[in-house]
């Protein structure tokens, strides 16, 4: 008898612990949820949600102030995602606000994060529209890495090649690696360049030469007549040629 006391006793306190523990995960879940507070419904357009839920926070200067109620595909081209405010908070929320999808953490659940709008404009009203701000696309962020990882690896790549190249001009090898390397090559190209230097010189002093000689040839008896005779026609030509160029140029003129 005294055994089947204890045991309902036991059952008592189980099962109005349950009852105790069950009303706090309600009460705790409606709070989270606004079960039980008054509440106002936003609305907001994505292209993309992310990842985002049904369910989701809803964040306004870092706090839960409401929740996402409902994510509905109306074309291809957007999304419009349906937030549970609750109403106290509504009188901070712009017109201008804007909406972005964010993360709890590094790494936690996709939330909706309310930006709070500029003081001259207007609270929002009920089933009004927020800005949508268009969530950070890491499958575009993975490209753009993987393109940057290829670039150092061909960096990488090529940086193997000229040193490869360089070791090897170094250590002689190949037809620029011996002219740099040849001391035989070395000093036939400076007595290459020796004797064109030597050439170049000789060739002035012929030249310088040349020209002494034909001054000369000008001043001598014998010679002098050939000489006048060829600047005579020389200015001849000149003048014949000035002339006919300002005949054309005056026919021009006339026509």
């Amino acid at each position: 008898m005294q055994s089947n006391k204890s045991i309902r006793i036991k059952t008592g306190v189980f099962v109005t612990l349950g009852l105790v523990v069950l009303l706090a995960t309600i009460i705790l879940i409606g709070n989270q949820k606004n079960l039980f507070r008054s509440t106002t419904t936003l609305y907001v357009n994505y292209k993309t949600v992310a990842g985002l839920q049904e369910g989701n926070f809803v964040r306004f200067a870092g706090i839960n102030v409401g929740s996402v109620e409902l994510i509905d595909i109306k074309n291809d081209t957007t999304v419009t995602v349906v937030l549970s405010v609750q109403k106290k908070i509504q009188k901070f929320i712009k017109t201008d606000s804007r909406a972005s999808i964010a993360s709890d953490g590094i790494m936690g659940d996709k939330l909706i994060q309310i930006l709070p709008g500029s003081d001259s404009a207007k609270g929002i009203a009920d089933n009004g529209q927020l800005l949508a701000v268009a969530p950070f696309d890491m499958e575009k962020l993975m490209s753009k890495v993987e393109k940057i990882g290829n670039v150092i690896s061909n960096i990488d790549t090529l940086s193997g090649n000229l040193s490869a190249i360089f070791g090897k001009v170094n250590s002689g090898q190949g037809t620029l690696g011996k002219l740099i390397n040849s001391e035989k090559l070395s000093n036939d190209l400076e007595e290459t360049l020796s004797s064109a230097k030597s050439t170049v010189k000789t060739a002035n002093v012929a030249a310088k030469g040349l020209s002494d000689n034909m001054e000369a040839a000008k001043h001598n008896f014998l010679l002098k007549g050939f000489f006048k005779k060829k600047e005579r026609k020389r200015i001849a030509d000149s003048t014949a040629k000035a002339k006919a160029a300002l005949k054309a140029e005056t026919e021009n003129k006339k026509n």
